[in-house]
């Protein structure tokens, strides 16, 4: 597909998410747009239903709601205000108690101050204050002591809520960079990684970078894919999490797409890896959902592009990219790591891996 081509398709998607929202009364604003275009797209099944089950026309609040929950990043000023809003609550419930504290010790120590004077008093009434004075300050005890423990109570319940605020902030936090259907990372999660292997671009970080898709097609006709793809996503997207080492980088981007971060600047070790994701994948096949009947196994192919040469981060992904098409398009079920320099060339290794014999 050329540039031109390109444009056109974009163009394309473009205007049909704007005819839709069009259609179903949905403001014209971004994240109203992404959210649009990722219920249409379908990478996100769980998405798409909650998305349909809205009905015909949507409010803007059960937009929010939903774009909260799978396009938090649109949505981080709201939840950051509403958490500094919390903060703010508690503190000033915190200087209240304090205050509240404060007139407490005072007044107790005013009767423990009268009590001194009667017990130093040596006149003929000093008996009977003294006892009232007594009287005094052990009911204040008692008050004091009940207002300790409310006061503990209180501070208990707040730290709690401070921590329950923390604790939602470090989840919102995790959300942006979550992949929902499979508890991978998703594309922005991706995204950040390979912008770090390049935070000091003089000296990156040595790995190596690869983009895995499926061959679905192969396999299953546009609408068994369809059909399959809530199964299909879990079922992948559980074998790639459990095959990929833990001190590397996996997400999936949309559909049954994933980019892998191994950090080796060792070429061999990448292409043992997935080779290793090759054999989990035929070694776990596929039952059909509903009538468990055996759907046999689907391949996968992958583009590689190793950091080394490459100078920045769009390059590297790109290549990948181009690698990753070179195996599409020569059938697939295999494996090619970019060769040459920036220029973007076509070149590269094809490993034959998974061509079966």
């Amino acid at each position: 597909m050329n540039m031109n081509q390109r444009k056109s398709s974009t163009n394309d998607i473009a205007l049909r998410i704007a005819t839709a929202m069009h259609q179903m009364g949905i403001d014209a604003l971004p994240r109203n747009y992404e959210l649009v275009y990722e219920a249409y797209a379908g990478a996100n099944p769980d998405l798409v239903r909650e998305f349909v089950a809205l009905g015909k026309f949507k409010t803007q609040a059960s937009l929010d709601e939903l774009g909260r929950k799978y396009l938090p990043h649109h949505h981080e000023e709201g939840v950051l205000q509403r958490s500094a809003g919390a903060v703010r609550d508690e503190m000033a419930n915190f200087m209240a108690l304090l205050q509240q504290e404060e007139i407490s010790l005072s007044d107790y120590g005013r009767l423990i101050g009268e009590a001194s004077q009667a017990i130093s008093a040596d006149s003929p009434e000093s008996s009977s204050a003294l006892g009232l004075s007594i009287e005094r300050l052990r009911q204040a005890t008692e008050q004091q002591a009940t207002r300790n423990a409310a006061m503990a109570a209180s501070v208990a319940a707040q730290s709690e809520n401070m921590d329950a605020i923390q604790r939602d902030l470090a989840s919102f936090e995790a959300t942006k960079f979550a992949d929902a259907a499979t508890g991978l990372g998703n594309r922005r999660a991706f995204n950040k990684a390979v912008a770090k292997v390049y935070a000091h671009p003089e000296l990156p970080v040595s790995c190596g970078l690869a983009i895995v898709d499926v061959d679905v097609s192969k396999r299953f006709s546009p609408a068994q894919s369809e059909a399959l793809n809530d199964y299909l996503i879990r079922h992948y997207g559980a074998l790639v999490k459990r095959a990929t080492p833990a001190t590397d980088v996996v997400s999936r981007f949309d559909g049954l797409r994933f980019g892998f971060l191994f950090y080796t600047s060792d070429e061999n070790e990448i292409v043992r890896l997935l080779a290793m994701l090759r054999s989990a994948f035929a070694a776990a096949p596929l039952r059909h959902p509903e009538t468990t009947r055996n759907l046999g196994c689907l391949t996968f192919s992958a583009g590689v592009c190793m950091v080394d040469g490459i100078g920045n981060a769009f390059d590297l992904v790109t290549f990948a990219e181009k690698a990753l098409q070179q195996a599409q398009s020569a059938g697939g079920n295999r494996l090619v790591v970019h060769r040459g320099g920036n220029d973007g060339g076509p070149d590269g290794k094809d490993w034959m891996l998974y061509k079966n014999g």
